[in-house]
């Protein structure tokens, strides 16, 4: 496979913030030529967005909008509206993350762009969707949080929830998108037509509930906050040790058995408290109880070297310094430094895709606000002369 299995393919990109560039910057890794269009004089809201370089440089977007084109254009003026058009009929993908109705007072809806470009994939990617009864309603992460149920079940314990660390239900988004546009892509090249992708947050981050849904279904309770314990799975969570907690995923009777083993605990093998997996979940306070008397007794080192040893999932709980000191990150890939143009340099996560033992080579530029306005017009639009 090449290593950038996208290349070729022309996304116009009028996503801004965080969802919708996520999408897009997924693409522009995998080899699409993403083409920004913003608006004149701010362009993307993210632009403004800290922490800043010190070249004054948004690092939030630096982030998140690499190897992508930047154009400034004013849709609702003529000349730049006509132009956009012109743009429409040579894009493959059009991605946008507006509120719904947005692009349709622009009169630039689905409907009409993809009469002008019938191969055109239109993704609209929103908070609420493009149908439904609340399809007006303003979203942040924050709020689908709330809405989906996610935060109800993120958190220490009932009454306490708690948003999840990093903005989950955008970049869902993001990545349900950029999933839903590749398959589109594959679509067209059997039928020759472009596909309406409608997206919701919302919808995403239901989608996202795993078990929490089915738990629900089955026992007509709603699920509550467990902290970092598994809803049936034990032991399956953090626990204390004598200077920093560490996680333990005993996920089956095997390695239950042999977890035992590590703590020289073999008398909970035979309790009849913890006999199978359902009994340990039935009894998990009783388990914590016993587990962490035990563990208390030594260091996180020392037991995560032996129950690394008896090959026992475990692990520390580690701050984002330690995260990107991993050499195992570093051999992945996983880190990409950005050039801010000024002799400056910004490190960021790299992409997870490993595609016949390599990754996609990726851009370190950030994209200066229209800065590449001439060479979209000259490459997109030029004149045939064949």
């Amino acid at each position: 496979m090449h290593p950038r299995p996208l290349s070729g393919l022309r996304v116009l990109d009028l996503t801004r913030v965080l969802a919708g560039p996520y999408c897009t910057l997924l693409l522009a890794d995998l080899g699409a030529e993403v083409v920004k269009v913003e608006r004149p004089g701010t362009g993307d809201d993210a632009r403004a967005f800290g922490p800043f370089l010190e070249n004054g440089q948004s690092a939030y977007f630096a982030s998140i909008n690499r190897g992508k084109k930047s154009i400034a254009l004013n849709l609702k003026e003529d000349t730049d509206r006509e132009t956009f058009l012109d743009l429409v009929d040579r894009a493959d993908v059009l991605v946008e993350n507006f509120r719904a109705g947005t692009m349709q007072k622009l009169n630039l809806s689905a409907d009409s762009l993809c009469q002008r470009n019938p191969r055109l994939i239109y993704a609209a990617l929103s908070g609420f969707g493009h149908a439904g009864s609340h399809t007006d309603r303003a979203a942040y992460d924050v709020v689908v949080q709330a809405l989906s149920g996610l935060m109800s079940i993120t958190g220490s314990g009932p009454g306490q929830p708690v948003r999840v660390g990093t903005s989950i239900s955008d970049i869902l988004t993001g990545i349900f998108g950029a999933v839903a546009i590749v398959s589109a892509v594959h679509g067209r090249t059997e039928s020759g037509q472009g596909t309406v992708i409608d997206l919701a947050m919302l919808d995403c981050t239901v989608a996202a509930l795993e078990n929490a849904i089915s738990r629900y279904a089955t026992a007509g309770v709603a699920p509550t906050p467990l902290g970092t314990r598994h809803p049936s799975i034990t032991p399956f969570q953090a626990f204390s040790t004598a200077d920093a907690p560490i996680v333990i995923a005993a996920g089956n009777d095997a390695l239950w058995t042999a977890l035992c083993g590590c703590l020289d605990r073999d008398d909970l093998v035979d309790d009849p408290r913890f006999l199978t997996n359902g009994d340990r979940t039935t009894h998990h306070a009783d388990l914590e109880t016993e587990l962490g008397t035990t563990l208390a007794g030594r260091s996180s080192h020392q037991w995560l070297a032996i129950l690394a040893e008896a090959g026992v999932p475990s692990a520390p709980i580690r701050s984002i310094d330690e995260v990107v000191a991993d050499p195992h990150l570093a051999s992945r890939g996983m880190w990409h430094t950005m050039d801010d143009g000024q002799g400056g340099s910004l490190l960021t996560a790299g992409s997870p895709f490993r595609m016949n033992g390599s990754s996609p080579p990726l851009s370190a530029s950030i994209p200066g606000l229209d800065e590449h306005h001439q060479e979209i017009i000259s490459q997109w639009l030029a004149t045939d002369s064949s």
